[in-house]
């Protein structure tokens, strides 16, 4: 049998971080037993970890050519992780493979987070030993400090959305083809073997399904990935890109990649090497080398795009967004960052993030080469950014972290370029405002007609109007907007952004999408209507 993940690239540690990966020269049970423990517990959600029977560990790193395993010491290893196993509350077994690496026999054992934390082990294997709770602090498996432990046994049965069972769907939903497509990219010898293999074996080696022989149903992360149509299960689990044509934002064009989290990466990733990066060779006076750089460097775009598929929530109503503007980029994924991060430190560019929202997706974007390691994101970004002579970007959230924004803007010799587009400057997008002029008094006139024909132009002053145009307008401009947007743009109470939204409803121009606590007003088509309407008449004078 073969595990689904290059054997080469992860003993390399090219595909898995350094601290989820243990080597032994040889068979240390009681040692062993703790560390299995301690990916099981997966305290910080980064997906478990493994272990390597047969390679010495040196400086933390293989040393290679490993010394191997004789094919007698595998067998009693194998037997003897049967009995051992059984020891941990509740029960824990990993997965369990013998490889021939550079011409010797090595044992991986791959321990994924286990479903029923927290596990205990014990200590050692005397008559009546003792039993305690491991987990694993940076490369080492360690006993919790009381506040750790606390905060593991409060994760009882906390398991992350995407390593969930999904009990309502069956493993018919599971397409063979993205399966092995998937193998086939990370050149896993797993595909190899898939024709003699039923869906029930390759989803249990894979760790995308769950339970007995007679009730094995899949997890989330194995819909997401594998499924024939995730979007049926999963309605927002896709990229929505909307590309701004104009100053206004009235002319725009919208595009939806939806399809298994491979497949939807993979093609919006292209399309914006393919369609939105662009290059510009400039020969300076008095140098033999031209400068080269990017509008927005690809490097950069991948990384965010990636980190907002994995870190998004999927389990709400929202979409992973790309907004794509004449000087400026905001990727948006729902919900926020995790404490401790928030809005003070994403502004310092402080990204100590120590758990995750989701622990498998992020080992098979890994396996496919689309994100780096934990906590390199971001640094990636900057500097991709540096590197490109780019403006600094801005990562943003609110209070609630209801959402992730990251805004790139284009480089400067690119900006001097265009002419009559926004002018995007590094600062907190919802401090941009409107002046009346931009509305224009067509737009008014119609506004109040639409009022007279619903019946609800009584008690409605002209500074009421001007601002309820305003707010429609700024909302076509952008896309999305939250009450509290409201209040903060348009500098009035909760109570007058409350009626303002509730008066816009009512006129069927904006409309309320999403999840209660982060969902967001849109505009409708009628909204969209009522304002190209108004583009067409002053296009006609």
């Amino acid at each position: 049998m073969a595990l689904p993940i290059n054997i080469e690239e992860l003993i390399n540690g090219n595909t898995v971080e350094w601290e989820r990966i243990e080597f032994r020269k040889g068979w240390n049970p009681e040692r062993t037993i703790k560390t299995i423990t301690a990916f099981a517990n997966d305290f910080n959600n980064w997906g478990g970890g493994y272990v390597i029977i047969g390679i010495k560990e040196e400086n933390g790193k293989p040393k290679l050519p490993p010394e191997g395993l004789k094919v007698e010491e595998i067998e009693k290893i194998q037997k003897d992780l049967n009995k051992i196993c059984r020891k941990i509350i509740p029960n824990y077994f990993p997965i369990v493979e013998p490889v021939n690496f550079m011409g010797k026999n090595i044992l991986i054992l791959w321990c994924p987070g286990g479903s029923v934390r927290p596990y205990k082990c014990p200590e050692n294997f005397t008559k009546n030993p003792r039993y305690f709770y491991y987990i694993r602090r940076f490369s080492s498996t360690v006993k919790p400090t009381i506040d750790e432990e606390k905060e593991l046994i409060a994760m009882s049965n906390q398991i992350p959305f995407d390593d969930r069972v999904n009990y309502r769907y069956s493993l018919k939903e599971f397409d063979l083809g993205a399966i092995k497509t998937f193998l086939n990219k990370v050149k896993s010898e797993l595909e190899n073997q898939i024709p003699n293999l039923t869906i029930e074996e390759i989803s249990r080696k894979m760790n995308i399904a769950e339970g007995s022989d007679e009730n094995l149903l899949p997890k989330n992360v194995g819909l997401l990935f594998f499924g024939k149509n995730p979007q049926r299960i999963f309605p927002s689990a896709q990229i929505e890109v909307v590309i701004f044509k104009d100053k206004d934002g009235i002319e725009f064009e919208e595009k939806i990649f939806d399809g298994n989290l491979m497949e939807q990466t993979l093609n919006v990733l292209n399309f914006l090497k393919s369609q939105i990066v662009k290059e510009k060779v400039i020969k300076r006076e008095g140098k033999a080398e031209a400068d080269r750089f990017f509008n927005y460097p690809y490097q950069a775009l991948e990384e965010a795009v990636c980190n907002a598929v994995y870190h998004r929530g999927y389990d709400n109503d929202s979409p992973i967004e790309i907004r794509i503007y004449p000087e400026h980029i905001n990727i948006i994924s729902f919900p926020g960052p995790l404490p401790p991060l928030n809005r003070e430190k994403l502004k310092k560019y402080q990204f100590d993030v120590r758990k995750y929202r989701n622990r498998r997706i992020g080992e098979f974007l890994k396996e496919l080469h689309l994100t780096e390691g934990r906590q390199t994101g971001i640094p990636t970004i900057l500097k991709e950014l540096e590197k490109n002579k780019s403006p600094k970007p801005v990562f943003e959230t609110d209070e609630e972290r209801s959402y992730f924004k990251t805004t790139f803007f284009i480089h400067p010799e690119f900006k001097r370029e265009s002419e009559g587009v926004n002018e995007a400057t590094p600062q907190d997008s919802a401090e941009l405002e409107l002046s009346w002029d931009q509305v224009g008094t067509k737009l008014k006139s119609r506004f109040e007609d639409l009022l007279h024909h619903e019946g609800v132009s009584d008690g409605v002053n002209e500074g009421v109007k001007e601002r309820l145009i305003e707010e429609i307008v700024f909302l076509k401009n952008n896309h999305a907007i939250k009450r509290a947007d409201i209040e903060k743009i348009f500098k009035v109470s909760k109570a007058t952004a409350e009626r303002d939204i509730a008066f816009l409803k009512k006129l069927g121009l904006i409309k309320f999408v999403g999840a209660p606590k982060t969902g967001k007003y849109v505009i409708t088509e009628k909204g969209k209507k009522f304002l190209e309407d108004n583009e067409q008449e002053k296009g006609n004078e």
